[in-house]
């Protein structure tokens, strides 16, 4: 799978953590561990650190879970991007839309 996801109960925050791939490939796995019939967490943590690409169905995938967990109010840290991936977060305008660590 490529893609493994923890809930801190305590914290009420969920860390989705990517394989390799962030692409099209793990849009069902993504929609089932955050979006589908879940109710929204506090927070959110996506983990990037494996990363070595990402489409833009992945950038699509983001904005859902942001819309999914209340918009402007959302709680979403994009964590361990790499510099290519942290670049293109940020051309897309999403530095300004998530918290980028």
């Amino acid at each position: 799978m490529s893609l493994t996801t923890h809930h801190d109960t305590q914290l009420d925050c969920l860390t989705l953590q990517l394989g390799e791939r962030f692409d099209f490939s793990v849009h069902r796995d993504f929609h089932d561990a955050c979006l589908g019939g879940r109710a929204p967490v506090r927070s959110y943590v996506i983990d990037l650190g494996e990363v070595s690409s990402m489409d833009s169905s992945a950038l699509g995938m983001l904005l859902l879970l942001r819309e999914h967990a209340g918009g402007e109010r959302a709680e979403i840290r994009i964590v361990n991007a790499g510099g290519e991936l942290r670049g293109t977060l940020r051309v897309a305008g999403f530095d300004k839309l998530f918290l980028l660590h």
